[in-house]
């Protein structure tokens, strides 16, 4: 009976989704792509811009072409480095605190997944000023135009220069939720090789590993279409050839600029067919123990697939074809194990493990009640989890 009513609630929104407007941001690509921001922001007649980081991108210098650039062009800035991963309420209304008192008239997020989703949840609070944070969780709590935003990834997994999510963190429950809404999409976004070539190794895997979650999860889901399959499809294939490659030679500019259109695509693949029980349980990972979230998907993607068993393996089947795992005799069921295995074996290769070392007992009744909470009935996965299910599942990747 659950199982039937988390169904007839996914095909409602699948096709309530189909008549959305959805934006797609304007992309900037290419080495060197970040020096043309600043002519592109002067462009909308924008004055002040706030910049929101972190502080270890801020010591790297990588933002210092565009801050030269914006100055060239007298466009004030005001910087907020304060993101911490899993960006908190915290970051949240001092951002946004800096925002207003600069009167400023856009955003530019600069940096990975954190500073992404700091600046997305800023965005969201100027569209709905009359809402709190907590007051937008879930989907379509925004709906109404965010100021003019760029996304600057200086990482290549989360995708979320071109996703409707912002993921935040309340410090006092420890609760990691998405706001999720089609505003929220960026206007602009960079996608600048040379912005990832300093990646350290264990960020280059465990980014590439989350745009690889988003991908897999979207295309074995119940709510993809034609064009998400394509992305997931293409995205599958460039992780596949290139994450090794960038991990093993941080310089390969050919392996980092795939590796962002890969992660892009990705992006566009989920925010529309949406994750699954890998996200869910990575939230609450974050919420609870500040767990990187892309490390988290990395370790948990194979342990759930594995759950899913049949209902997934013909999409893992064909995704096993497409990266040339198994053989054509193999049955769908053989080629999705393989397909596991390999991802099992890229993050054995990447130095990512098999468990998530520090769960407490205590905790995981509360993480298994938000997992579910966050998933059912919205995420439209292979095979819906009951509680006892979700409480294996934390069995099976703790340390």
């Amino acid at each position: 009976m659950y199982t039937a009513y988390c169904r007839t609630f996914q095909g409602t929104m699948r096709l309530g989704m189909k008549v959305l407007n959805w934006r797609v941001p304007q992309l900037v690509e290419g080495e060197n792509s970040l020096l043309n921001l600043p002519e592109i922001i002067r462009s909308l007649n924008l004055k002040r811009v706030l910049i929101v980081t972190d502080e270890g991108i801020k010591k790297t210098k990588l933002m210092e072409p565009l801050l030269e650039g914006l100055t060239e062009l007298d466009i004030s800035n005001i910087i907020y480095d304060k993101t911490v991963p899993n960006p908190t309420f915290t970051n949240v209304e001092e951002a946004l605190e800096l925002y207003t008192n600069y009167n400023c008239e856009g955003i530019i997020a600069f940096g990975g997944g954190s500073p992404m989703d700091c600046a997305k949840a800023v965005a969201a609070r100027l569209a709905r000023p009359d809402k709190s944070l907590e007051q937008m969780k879930g989907l379509f709590k925004v709906r109404k135009e965010m100021p003019p935003f760029f996304a600057v990834p200086t990482t290549a997994g989360t995708g979320s220069e071109g996703t409707i999510a912002a993921v935040v963190s309340n410090s006092e429950t420890h609760e990691k939720f998405a706001i999720m809404d089609p505003s929220l999409v960026p206007h602009y976004a960079v996608l600048d090789p040379l912005l990832t070539v300093n990646l350290p190794m264990h960020i280059t895997s465990t980014t590439g590993m989350d745009a690889l979650t988003h991908a897999v999860e979207a295309y074995i889901g119940k709510s993809n279409t034609e064009e998400t399959r394509k992305y997931s499809r293409e995205a599958v294939i460039l992780i596949f050839n290139y994450l090794t490659r960038a991990y093993e030679n941080g310089t390969d500019i050919e392996a980092r600029e795939q590796m962002q259109r890969a992660s892009y695509l990705a992006g566009l693949a989920f925010t529309r067919a949406y994750v699954g029980y890998v996200h869910a349980i990575a939230h609450t990972l974050g919420g609870f123990y500040q767990i990187p979230h892309g490390y988290a998907n990395a370790v948990i993607l194979p342990h759930v697939l594995k759950f899913y068993g049949s209902s997934a393996a013909k999409p893992l089947a064909e995704l096993a074809n497409l990266v040339g795992i198994g053989k054509i005799s193999d049955s769908d069921e053989k080629k999705a194990a393989l397909f596991i295995e390999a991802i099992e074996q890229l993050n054995k290769k990447m130095g990512i493990p098999t468990k998530i070392d520090g769960i407490k007992n205590q905790d995981i009744p509360l993480m298994v009640e938000r997992a579910l909470q966050e998933a059912n009935p919205l995420y439209p996965v292979p095979k819906v989890m009951d509680k006892d299910e979700m409480f294996y599942m934390y069995q099976v990747i703790k340390q």
